[in-house]
Order: structure tokens, then C-alpha cells, then sequence
């Protein structure tokens, strides 16, 4: 997981929880969440709705400048934004175990495609995540992958 651990006053948080994120989100992360659980809604797919919520609420803590790309044009990175959320909530006794893990794996889809070119250590590290996750929670993941890419709305650039 991420070193980086923002305060809730600081620069990276707010400005990534109400403004920016980068290229592949129009929005904050507010923003997208309220889109992503909007788009939840509007199919009627309830057990995603705690998780639609709860999905990217570690990447405000998670936001750093990961290189010049990032400083160029003003926008965040968020690695492992989605182990940061599950650490988040966790504990929480009113969440159900499947929203915990659909918050914990949702990028899941992504990293291993993302790795696959850019670093092999971390693409058999996530394979092997992928491959202890039974077939119905794996098309969930797919399914709710869907929703949080509507919710992110037009590239910025």
C-alpha cells in the first residue's frame, strides 16, 4: 500500500476529493462517486450501492505527484488507492464483507492489465489475487468495474 497518507486539510486531499484527479476522470473524487452510485441506482443493482459509495473514499488520502506527467498538467496519482479504502473501512461492522471486498478489488480488473506491459512482479502478484476470487465475484467485479467508468465522465485532455 501507499506511503502517502494526506491529511484531511491538506492541499492533495481536497483538491482531489472536490476538483481534480486525472486524465481519466471529468471530476473530483465526490463528484464521481455521487455518478458511479447514480449509474448503480439507475440499474438496480442494490448490493453495489454501498460499495459505489464507498469505492474511492482512500483516494483523497492516497493523492501524490507521481511524476512530471502529473505536474505538467495538474493532476493526482492514486496507487493502491483501493487497498487505502478497504483499510478504511474495514472494521466497519455495518458494512457487509461483499462490499468490503468489491471496495478492496474493484481496480483489481485494471492493475492486472496496467502491470501485464509495465511491471511483471506487481501483474503475478495481482494474477494470483484474481485467481483465489470464485467466477461469480469475478463477473461482479466486471459489472462494477462498468459503473466506475461511467462515473468518471469525459477525458480531461
Amino acid at each position: 500500500m501507499s506511503e502517502v497518507n494526506n491529511k484531511i486539510w491538506s492541499y492533495p486531499f481536497l483538491d482531489s476529493l472536490f476538483f481534480t484527479q486525472n486524465l481519466w476522470h471529468q471530476h473530483g473524487v465526490f463528484v464521481h462517486t455521487l455518478r458511479v452510485t447514480y449509474y448503480i441506482l439507475k440499474a438496480r443493482e442494490w448490493h453495489f450501492v454501498a460499495a459505489g459509495l464507498l469505492h474511492d473514499v482512500g483516494k483523497p488520502l492516497s493523492a501524490f505527484k507521481k511524476d512530471a506527467e502529473d505536474y505538467e498538467f495538474d493532476e493526482w496519482s492514486f496507487t493502491d488507492h483501493e487497498e487505502r479504502s478497504y483499510q478504511v473501512i474495514k472494521n466497519w461492522s455495518f458494512i457487509s464483507e461483499y462490499t468490503k471486498k468489491i471496495v478492496r478489488y474493484h481496480y483489481l480488473i485494471r492493475d492486472i492489465k496496467k502491470s501485464k506491459t509495465e511491471d511483471r512482479e506487481r501483474f503475478e502478484q495481482k494474477s494470483k489475487i484474481w485467481n483465489t476470487l470464485d467466477a461469480d465475484f469475478q463477473a461482479d467485479l466486471h459489472r462494477f468495474l462498468r459503473y466506475d467508468d461511467r462515473g468518471k465522465g469525459k477525458k480531461r485532455r
